[in-house]
């Protein structure tokens, strides 16, 4: 046990540490930033630092977890150096606590294990797990609300407007209410400035892979190649998904009636039968009694 109390208190300082020394860290550049000053030039041992070594040895690269909060809608990516580190700090301070625990309370080695493996799951699966969830349900979103962008689009485009200034006009609108489709449209907007329009299209589908955006891609990239009206596709396009949309819910509507027989015999059927048979299950047992 001595072991045990030794290692779950190094885990916890350790844990302890690193924690104050990121607030702290963290604190100091918000107070200096106030005051205009440039700590870029400064040498010495700081966070910066660290979390390059932590991010190296123990996460993937730092353009996949920045690619992970975006996908995830959190596009103020300067957190994500903090996202593994924060992780291991958690995890080691969470299993020191539980070292104690197990000294203190004197648990059976089984539950000990049990906790240990479930918080381990907890905290190296969980965040991401997060992540995964709200990057779905992201693209879900911005595939449901696709098609006003696209109407607002054939908007711009009957004005006058190319395709190019029509993105990057409604990539600054977009961002007084919807900062997903801003962010989206901006994105396409800067990729087209440096590498041409169909290809920042292309990258929009790797980012957003739903059927939507690739239906969206691949006409708007034939109308490009074809130089057919950009008008009428993207209304037709945009009716197109409203109807497929419109399609997909009446769908789910006609599956509730399937789903809802579950229910329905749990819990209406299975008591009728009960109450029913009951009286005469009473008396047979009745009758056999006497």
């Amino acid at each position: 046990m001595n072991v045990f109390v030794i290692i779950s208190l190094i885990l916890i300082v350790v844990g302890i540490i690193a924690l104050l020394y990121s607030l702290i860290y963290l604190n100091r550049q918000k107070t200096l930033a106030q005051f205009n000053v440039d700590m870029t030039h400064e040498k010495r041992f700081d966070l910066a630092n660290v979390l390059h070594v932590l991010n190296g040895v123990f996460s993937s690269e730092k353009e996949d977890i920045e690619g992970k909060f975006v996908a995830a809608g959190f596009y103020d990516v300067k957190l994500a150096k903090y996202y593994m580190p924060m992780k291991y700090i958690v995890l080691c301070i969470g299993a020191g606590v539980i070292f104690l625990l197990h000294t203190w309370l004197q648990f059976s080695t089984n539950t000990f294990i049990v906790l240990e493996a479930v918080f381990l799951i907890a905290v190296l699966i969980g965040p991401d797990s997060y992540l995964a969830s709200r990057a779905k349900s992201l693209r879900k979103a911005i595939s449901q609300k696709l098609p006003y962008m696209l109407d607002l689009m054939a908007v711009c485009v009957q004005t006058g407007m190319t395709i190019e200034a029509a993105i990057s006009y409604l990539s600054q609108e977009f961002g007084a209410f919807d900062k997903d489709l801003s962010h989206l449209l901006r994105k396409v907007d800067e990729r087209a400035r440096l590498v041409g329009l169909e290809q920042s299209l292309q990258e929009l589908y790797e980012r957003v892979p739903t059927d939507e955006i690739r239906s969206f891609v691949m006409t708007l990239n034939q109308s490009l190649q074809y130089g057919s009206s950009i008008y009428s596709v993207l209304t037709t396009l945009s009716a197109d998904i409203r109807e497929v949309q419109l399609l997909h819910v009446e769908e789910k509507i006609g599956q509730l009636s399937a789903k809802m027989s579950i229910p329905l015999i749990v819990f209406i059927m299975v008591p009728i039968v009960i109450l029913i048979a009951a009286p005469g299950v009473m008396r047979m047992m009745q009758n056999a009694n006497f």
